[in-house]
């Protein structure tokens, strides 16, 4: 199976249409100024994984790919290097850019040829966590290792001690313990490529008892849902996607679709463990020590600053997004294993076409019997609750077999804007589309 035929035999549009129709441990990267700047090689790596060392791809040598970090409204700018034997992109996944700087094949940009070099330049105008990713043949690449973890620091950052990183991740091995290459036709057909290495990343191993810490938790796996638990903090849940909430929640169970990232603020009262808890099974996928103790703080968490939130306007277009297929789906029209609305891979026509700044509102209808974390590029939108309510302010969500969720959205960022599932191999095999902005 050609799992890439989305952005092959099954695009219809080619890049200059769609223009014409627009107009191993976490490795900190010291990164401040007005403008910051990065060199990224992706390129052939052997990393340690969990437990085992394996022959993957990565960033700089690295998996996860060097911690970029930055403050709000800086510019960044990253110069690939593609030292991998296959072309490669790189997208910025949560962050509003510009159009052009986005890193997706046909709809930004063409991908980066073997031994050519590309410069991403863009600002960063929200804080919280984000992360960049591969976006060219990604069910592949990212599942090998091209990725990393985005930092967009507050002009003033709340006060804790320690600010980590922690990335979640999962690998499918052979029967002779290394990195499984082979794509099976059931990967792409079920609830995704899924391997018995269950385990995270964190880009500090000790901390104090008594330390008030902030985790950035970031799942960047090929397709695995996560349900994780925080063992050894009391704290709160304060931003979902980068989003702050406007009041700190509970902490409780983190459910992380592919894509997805929570922010946690907690004081540490034991050994950290970040838990994976699904089912009766718990897998401890990573452990910080505590080494000495300082005086816990008095004061109560407070709620982060918010970002800038596009105003609602009355709603200019509505459209429904069903998902179709997979193993025991329904059948479609679609050309491929998966469907939107009956076609498979990008269609020639965008799925909403709006002006700046319109209001947009998109039901999205799960008729398989696997859940989907529907991702949009470029913007964020609410969630809104069974109620009619809107809740979260994401930009990617997840919505279970048989489920239907409403999304609301102000598309004011001008382009052509990939929206698909953010299962990886879903996305590969057909679940695929765009929104045009004007």
């Amino acid at each position: 199976m050609d799992a890439h035929v989305w952005v092959t035999r099954k695009m219809k549009l080619s890049r200059r249409q769609v223009l014409l129709a627009t107009g191993a441990t976490v490795l900190p990267v010291s990164l401040f100024g007005a403008t910051t700047q990065v060199t990224l090689q992706p390129r052939p790596t052997v990393a340690k994984i969990g437990q085992h060392r394996l022959e993957m791809l990565g960033f700089n040598g690295s998996v996860p790919g060097p911690e970029i970090r930055l403050r709000q409204n800086e510019k960044l700018n990253v110069q690939v290097e593609n030292g991998l034997d296959d072309g490669t992109l790189v997208h910025w996944h949560g962050i509003r850019l510009p159009n052009a700087m986005d890193g997706v094949n046909v709809l930004t940009q063409d991908p980066i040829a073997p031994g050519d070099v590309f410069n991403y330049r863009f600002s960063v105008p929200d804080a919280g966590t984000y992360w960049y990713h591969s976006h060219y043949l990604s069910y592949d690449q990212v599942s090998r290792g091209l990725f990393g973890p985005l930092i967009v620091e507050e002009s003033v950052p709340p006060d804790v001690d320690r600010d980590i990183t922690v990335m979640l991740f999962n690998v499918l091995l052979d029967v002779s313990g290394n990195f499984d290459d082979e794509f099976r036709p059931e990967h792409f057909a079920t609830a995704g490529r899924l391997g018995g290495v269950v385990t995270a990343f964190v880009s500090e191993n000790e901390v104090l008892l008594g330390d008030r810490v902030r985790l950035r938790l970031i799942n960047p796996s090929l397709d695995r849902v996560y349900s994780v638990s925080i063992s050894g903090v009391s704290g709160f849940l304060v931003a979902y996607d980068g989003m702050p909430f406007a009041r700190p929640e509970p902490l409780s169970t983190l459910v992380l679709a592919p894509g997805q990232r929570a922010d946690v603020i907690a004081d540490v009262t034991h050994k950290i463990a970040i838990l994976e808890t699904s089912g009766a099974l718990v897998i401890e996928m990573a452990q910080i020590a505590v080494s000495g103790q300082r005086k816990k703080r008095s004061r109560a968490i407070p709620a982060l600053p918010a970002n800038a939130h596009p105003r609602l306007g009355a709603i200019k277009h509505k459209a429904k997004l069903v998902m179709q297929g997979g193993g025991g789906g329904k059948s479609h029209s679609g050309t491929a294993t998966w469907a939107f609305n009956n076609q498979s891979g990008l269609p020639s026509k965008p799925l909403i076409s709006a002006s700046k700044g319109d209001t947009v509102q998109i039901k999205l209808v799960n008729d398989t019997s696997f859940a989907h974390g529907i991702h949009m590029h470029g913007h964020h939108f609410w969630e809104v609750s069974e109620q009619g309510e809107r809740t979260y302010f994401r930009d990617t969500t997840l919505v279970e077999a048989g489920d239907t969720r409403d999304i609301i959205c102000v598309l004011d960022n001008p382009g052509a804007w990939l929206l698909h599932c953010h299962m990886l191999s879903h996305q590969a095999d057909g679940m695929a589309t765009w929104l045009r902005v004007r």
